[in-house]
């Protein structure tokens, strides 16, 4: 099957269209819930099909390393594999690479890293990063890429061009598997938050004329500000038929300023993250179920929502499990925070589609308080 993408509605920079994969649709704007070890934590494939998720994440670096993407391949792929019969998107393992700090080596060919789990030594080279995607048979994969700080140039200038010398190297090797109708890869815009350095990148990105883009080295360190702008200069430098992924972002406020900036992809851990620490997703912004003042609390986590959590338990309990360190706790949460987040893409498409997507996103901003914390970048176990 051919990939494809189709525009359907634009307003402003928002948009609203459908990417057809091998394994079905993915209408747009879509959030996809990350499955770093072939399963969204706490959570059954069973209820990402009933919260509506049209795209699940896995990650290359955490299954070629438990169990074994061979192993994974001679089980059928990872949607058998994982119970999943929608699409997937695997990442490179580059980010988790990169993360390693010490216990990573990078050099022109690739990099040489130590295990987080048992210190083992390995590497991986472009070719290796698409060789363990291909095995894993997602629909979408992404290409061998080294993400820098955002803000230092001596470090990202040599970074950029390692990652465009490894993105060539993935074509390559992604065209000698074959499988170019089954498997869409994905380039990657670096370059920090420089302007000149993310056209640079951008120019060559798209040059190789791939089915779809993604905009990395955003949400690990550069302040909020920083992020919208490079986000919004990125974005216009992309083509309109292609998707755009932003890869890593999920807190509300910012899947509505990328929406309006002209993502149409994302993922993150942070819901289901945030579920596995007490923490639940309001429309109003973040609430620690661990605070006493919800002891005795008979109300929903967030009125009117429609979810299973918020249709049969109080805060008070949820508060208890969470207190007790009962994993129900952890999947009421997590279904809770990833029906927040899924449910508001499909509200900012369906604004999109019927023109009213300025006032939606001026509305949801002006009423959700953020967290004021600065960024930082997440650990390899995510």
């Amino acid at each position: 099957m051919t990939f494809s993408f189709t525009l359907e509605a634009q307003q402003d920079k928002a948009r609203a269209g459908v990417f057809n994969t091998p394994h079905g649709p993915i209408p747009t704007p879509a959030f996809a819930p990350v499955g770093t070890q072939a399963t969204v934590k706490a959570v059954q494939p069973r209820e990402l099909v009933e919260l509506g998720a049209t795209l699940v994440l896995g990650n290359t670096y955490h299954l070629h390393l438990r169990p074994g993407d061979e192993l994974i391949a001679d089980l059928g792929g990872l949607h058998r594999f994982m119970g999943w019969e929608g699409p997937i998107l695997t990442d490179s393992g580059g980010f988790q690479v990169f993360s390693l700090g010490d216990n990573r080596k990078i050099d022109d060919d690739g990099v040489t890293f130590r295990s987080h789990i048992d210190g083992t030594v390995y590497r991986f080279t472009p070719e290796t990063a698409i060789d363990i995607q291909h095995n894993l048979g997602a629909d979408i994969i992404m290409a061998f890429d080294e993400c820098a700080v955002p803000d230092d140039r001596a470090i990202i200038e040599p970074a950029l061009e390692r990652t465009h010398r490894w993105l060539e190297r993935c074509v390559d090797e992604h065209a000698r598997h074959g499988s170019l109708t089954q498997q869409a890869l994905f380039g990657i815009v670096q370059g920090g938050i420089f302007p000149d350095l993310r056209e640079q990148s951008a120019r060559f990105v798209t040059d190789l004329n791939l089915p779809g883009y993604a905009v990395g080295g955003l949400a690990v360190g550069e302040t909020k500000a920083d992020m919208y702008t490079t986000l919004e200069h990125t974005t216009a430098l992309l083509p309109s038929d292609r998707p755009r992924y932003l890869m890593g972002v999920g807190s509300p406020e910012d899947l509505v300023h990328a929406v309006a900036r002209g993502v149409d992809i994302f993922d993150c851990v942070l819901p289901t993250r945030l579920g596995r620490n007490g923490a639940a997703l309001t429309r109003l912004g973040r609430i620690n179920m661990r605070n006493r003042k919800y002891a005795d609390d008979p109300n929903p986590l967030e009125p009117e929502c429609t979810c299973y959590t918020c249709q049969t338990f109080s805060r008070a309990y949820i508060r208890h499990l969470v207190q007790a360190s009962e994993i129900l706790g952890h999947q009421l949460l997590s279904l809770h925070n990833l029906h927040l987040l899924l449910t508001l893409m499909r509200e900012m498409r369906a604004a999109i589609l019927d023109g009213t997507f300025a006032d939606y996103a001026a509305a949801f901003l002006a009423t959700y308080q953020p967290v004021q914390t600065r960024r930082g970048a997440g650990a390899p176990t995510g």
